[in-house]
């Protein structure tokens, strides 16, 4: 799984150039991402076009980025087998295993 460049904002018209970050991987359903170290897994995962992270316990119903500031939970996954975790809250290491969490996580 490739990031596609477009999907990343690079010339914000208020905000600063973002600083250049180490490229590093992630793994997506065991599938390489590219992703920057230290940026949310959120981010990383949206600028690789994924856009459903869980899935609800009684519709399963998709479920993904909502606030983005951690006070819902539409973005919680199984984050190196810890399932429940926050990605908009959990920066991107080198080599995360990142799984969709189905219901309410084990």
């Amino acid at each position: 799984m490739e990031i596609t460049e477009e999907l990343r904002i690079k010339n914000h018209p208020i905000l600063q150039e973002p600083e250049v970050q180490k490229e590093v991987t992630i793994f997506y359903n065991g599938e390489p991402v590219k992703a920057y170290e230290g940026e949310p897994i959120s981010a990383a995962l949206m600028a690789a076009g994924i856009r459903t992270f869980r899935r609800t316990v009684r519709r399963n119903e998709p479920r993904g980025v909502f606030c983005a500031i951690g006070r819902c939970t539409d973005c919680m996954m199984v984050v190196d087998g810890r399932p429940n975790t926050r990605t908009c809250m959990t920066m991107v290491q080198d080599g995360m295993r990142i799984e969709p969490q189905f219901g309410f996580g084990k």
